[in-house]
């Protein structure tokens, strides 16, 4: 009994040290939100993937970069899978700083091949222009999080049970988080409430081929998909190579079974 209560505690313990968290006094929980590439079976909308694509282009990517993601990636299964015409179409769209066959100093039209540029030179230049560096947001989604309380953040550390979409729930949240008209930096989510950006999102700002609602809660879902995306692109591979395991494993231990049986029928 004694080493169970130990076991209990050292696991509570671990579970506590692992659980994602923002800084103490940080406000409101967001919400859990439901999100089609959650749990075992999950796979991103592609609708939703593109649309948060169109977000981010439109409205996040005049201040934040995508510096791990290239542009071909956006073609590639279990993402926007947009076609290869529009990967060219769009990766021309950018300059690129790159060097000719005599080393000389060139800005070109992008290929797909190339990963989206820097926009600026260094976080200094970037803090000049805003006041702050904005942070790339390649794995932004992983990069946030938040702690569900007990008993919750018990399971979040091991893998499998984990609640693995808080950094998407939070960046959701944070953008609805403008609820002070007067203070355009005022944000319910952010740690101290004071945050550099100001509000970036506006209903009718983005406007959608698809019929989707134009709202700020329909983009900041939208782009919060795109950016799990981002964040993890082999995310749809990776659950079905976890499926087929299990699936194998559970044929394999089936097999073993009914060979020890069948080997040991006549031991007695």
């Amino acid at each position: 009994m004694k080493s169970f209560k130990s076991l209990a505690l050292a696991l509570a313990l671990a579970a506590a040290s692992a659980a994602p968290s923002l800084a103490a006094g940080e406000g409101p929980k967001p919400e859990r939100l439901s999100w089609s590439f959650a749990g075992p079976f999950g796979m991103f909308d592609r609708g939703q993937v593109q649309r948060g694509f169109k977000v981010y282009r439109e409205v996040c990517g005049a201040c934040h970069s995508l510096n791990l993601v290239s542009f071909r990636n956006l073609m590639e299964p279990g993402g926007p899978e947009f076609t290869e015409a529009q990967v060219r179409a769009l990766a021309a769209e950018y300059k690129i700083k790159d060097f000719d066959d005599k080393g000389e100093p060139i800005e070109r039209n992008g290929r797909p091949s190339d990963r989206f540029p820097k926009l600026f030179a260094n976080a200094d230049a970037a803090a000049a222009t805003h006041g702050a560096a904005p942070p790339d947001l390649s794995v932004i989604a992983k990069a946030r999080a938040y702690s569900r309380g007990f008993p919750m953040f018990v399971l979040d550390a091991f893998p499998g049970l984990a609640y693995q979409e808080h950094g998407v729930d939070y960046l959701v949240a944070l953008l609805n988080g403008y609820t002070k008209d007067e203070d355009p930096n005022w944000n319910a989510y952010y740690p101290g409430n004071q945050i550099k950006m100001g509000n970036p999102l506006s209903d009718g700002q983005v406007e959608y081929a698809d019929g989707s609602p134009a709202t700020v809660q329909q983009y900041s879902r939208d782009v919060a998909a795109f950016l799990m995306w981002t964040a993890e692109p082999k995310l749809e591979a990776r659950k079905r190579t976890g499926l087929n395991v299990m699936i194998f494993l559970i044929v394999f231990a089936g097999l073993l079974y009914f060979t020890k049986k069948k080997i040991w029928a006549d031991a007695h």
